[in-house]
């Protein structure tokens, strides 16, 4: 049996980060969410997008991997998975399907890759059987409320039966019985206190000398924290990420940066972006009030409660000393800078706060010289993705 995590009707909602990558490659807690699957049901996954972004994955019928009809359970990637779900998922039969009040949830059915419709339930599943308690991403503010506890989840999935690297006789611990080191990761003369939650250090991860971390934490393969950083918990870097600073709640997707000091809190922040020195957000308003986010998906302000930073779209940069407003929502490659408090909503591709638009080839070569800095490139197809959304702004 092959998976195939697909987007949900109500992709969009999950703007700016869904408008570069399908949700099947969301990277929060430990794990990418196509990871996190692919370990529970111990099966190979593929990934069913947009039509725009399906060309920065493999499809099935283009390997030499062949998926039998027979065989294909189709899953929502904006589901996250426990352990109730994963023995219903296993315990359907072909043509079965799971469902809740948001749609389908999971099913096996013998659908064609290019025919497969997440809307449609009927056509493709000749039984349907209504669960309840799923938890989906809906939002993108939900991952940084949700990450605390999946780091915890994540932890115990990753570290199962397995046997950490030591810890080197410098580290000051505390609880270090909930804390994993993998091979490769250098850690001297820093504090690790995993009694508010466990703390994984991934592959290759640096810790650098005078740095206080807090559980629940993780750090991917190859990133960094800085000297004499303050970690909280809740936060999460991915792979090829460099913090610093003060760091609370926040999740780095991948590839992003925040090396120097400033506040980053209760924030999402996708690949590619960077955040200039000095640079912080607020993530609670004076008067200690609901903040309000726009959503790029509705097209308007939604209530997400009392704490609440920043999220910010794949290939974006934020000039050094910038001021973050409440519950500030960036887009896809954007260069943000300005003085004073800046705008909460800022547009796909704005160059500055002021309503002026980033000239793609220079989005585009700037983009180029950012992934130069850990030995990427841009491939066709990416550049082919940032011309699509950039010429349909505000439809993605």
């Amino acid at each position: 049996m092959a998976v195939i995590l697909f987007d949900p009707p109500y992709r969009n909602l999950l703007a700016p980060l869904s408008t570069t990558k399908a949700v099947a490659q969301f990277h929060f807690g430990l794990l990418s969410v196509k990871e996190r699957w692919e370990l529970l049901l111990n099966e190979l996954s593929f990934i069913h997008t947009a039509p725009y972004l399906q060309d920065l994955y493999v499809i099935p019928n283009d390997t030499s991997q062949t998926i039998k009809s027979e065989e294909t359970l189709w899953i929502d990637a904006s589901v996250l998975p426990n352990q109730l779900l994963i023995a219903q998922i296993k315990q359907l039969g072909m043509g079965d399907c799971l469902v809740d009040e948001f749609g389908l949830v999971a099913g096996k059915s013998a659908i064609s890759f290019g025919d497969f419709n997440p809307s449609d339930t009927t056509t493709f599943f000749s039984q349907a059987n209504k669960v309840e308690g799923i938890t989906r991403l809906r939002f993108p503010w939900e991952i940084m409320q949700m990450n605390d506890a999946i780091i915890r989840s994540d932890y115990e999935l990753v570290t199962a039966n397995r046997t950490s690297q030591p810890i080197p006789s410098s580290v000051n611990t505390i609880g270090e019985n909930q804390i994993f080191i993998e091979e490769g990761a250098k850690l001297q003369f820093c504090t690790l206190n995993a009694t508010t939650g466990p703390i994984y250090i991934g592959r290759k991860a640096e810790i650098m000398e005078g740095s206080c971390i807090r559980g629940p934490f993780a750090i991917g393969y190859n990133s960094v924290i800085k000297m004499n950083s303050r970690i909280y918990g809740g936060t999460s870097l991915g792979p090829y990420c460099m913090g610093g600073g003060e760091i609370k709640n926040a999740v780095m997707m991948g590839y992003s940066n925040k090396a120097h000091d400033g506040y980053l809190g209760d924030a999402v922040i996708g690949e590619w972006c960077n955040l200039g020195a000095g640079s912080s957000n607020s993530n609670l308003k004076n008067s200690a009030g609901t903040i309000k986010i726009f959503s790029m998906g509705l097209n308007d302000y939604v209530a997400v409660g009392q704490k609440c930073g920043v999220i910010m779209g794949d290939y974006s940069r934020v000039a050094i000393n910038s001021s973050l407003n409440t519950g500030s929502m960036i887009g896809v490659s954007c260069n943000v800078f300005g003085e004073g408090l800046l705008h909460n909503n800022i547009p796909h591709f704005s160059f500055g706060v002021k309503g002026k638009q980033y000239d793609l080839n220079s989005a585009i070569n700037d983009i180029n010289n950012w992934k130069g800095l850990k030995g990427m490139e841009l491939s066709t197809t990416e550049k082919n993705i940032l011309q699509n959304i950039f010429t349909n702004n505000k439809h993605l």
